[in-house]
């Protein structure tokens, strides 16, 4: 795995048995309302990547095939439970000449785990200029083949991290392992689910203070991408206060290209001891 040289555990491997391509087929059940089927059962929260990329397809699916996403926006509200299929229903707030807004709700036993609101834009001619060179790392092909913690049909290299003593990589190549075909909407989403794995926060993280659950997430697809060749994530802390920690991150191609930008606020607090923990039990 991804973990070498890093001394704190990962988070928990990806389920066994589900492809990507699988997780994101959502069920049209009615007129803006589809249903992630795919379960499995894990002890832990449902992966928020997971719910963030599905309510993109959900969202993708209400408008043309000449508009790909150019932003979303999402809330993590609820823990969601992996055991369990979530609904996705989708409010159309606009359609004009060149945008398109939507709002998306997740839904598990009638309760919003996760809320959404993405835009979509027809592609346009416009100047193409990048103010900054992405971060210096080798070649994926070599360096050592790993795979992606929680992520299903994702390999992995680690190049050199910025942060040595990081309880996690913050740095590091990826690329979906499955067949994921042309369709730039699946494309999109698969970036959506791997921009939500691991935390920008772990360098910031020590014996007293940690990253927790993600409490809202942002994704700015600059240009198009595809997931199925090698892209660099980086992520970098900037601020922690009140509780919450803020880190941002970039999306590269193998070519130098950066072809999306992200940000992220989790839950940053004190570690409970032992015997904290027993006692609120």
């Amino acid at each position: 795995m991804i973990k070498a040289r890093f001394p704190q555990p990962l988070p928990p491997p990806a389920p066994a048995g589900v492809s990507l391509p699988e997780l994101l087929d959502l069920e049209t059940v009615d007129r803006d309302l589809y249903r992630g089927n795919v379960v499995f059962d894990e002890p832990f929260a449902l992966f928020g990547g997971q719910v963030a990329a599905q309510a993109l397809m959900a969202a993708g699916r209400t408008v043309g095939p000449d508009r790909t996403p150019h932003s979303m926006h999402g809330y993590f509200l609820r823990a969601g439970d992996s055991g369990r299929p979530t609904v996705f229903r989708v409010e159309r707030d606009r359609d004009g000449r060149s945008y398109s807004a939507r709002r998306v709700v997740a839904l598990q036993d009638g309760e919003v785990i996760f809320s959404m609101s993405a835009s979509f834009h027809v592609a346009e001619e416009g100047r193409d200029l990048q103010a900054t060179p992405v971060p210096d790392a080798p070649p994926p092909d070599t360096l050592p083949t790993g795979t992606m913690p929680r992520l299903a049909s994702f390999e992995a290299r680690q190049p050199q991290q910025p942060y040595p003593e990081a309880s996690w990589p913050t740095r590091f190549w990826a690329r979906c392992t499955a067949d994921l075909g042309d369709d730039p909407l699946l494309h999109t989403a698969a970036l959506t689910y791997l921009s939500d794995v691991l935390s920008g926060l772990a360098p910031l993280r020590d014996a007293s203070w940690t990253p927790m659950s993600s409490l809202d997430h942002a994704v700015w697809f600059h240009r198009p991408v595809r997931l199925d060749d090698w892209v660099l994530l980086d992520l970098v802390p900037h601020t922690t206060g009140g509780g919450r920690g803020w880190y941002t991150g970039t999306v590269s191609s193998a070519d130098g290209v950066l072809r999306a930008s992200l940000t992220q606020e989790q839950l940053y607090r004190q570690r409970r001891t032992p015997q904290e923990k027993r006692t609120s039990e």
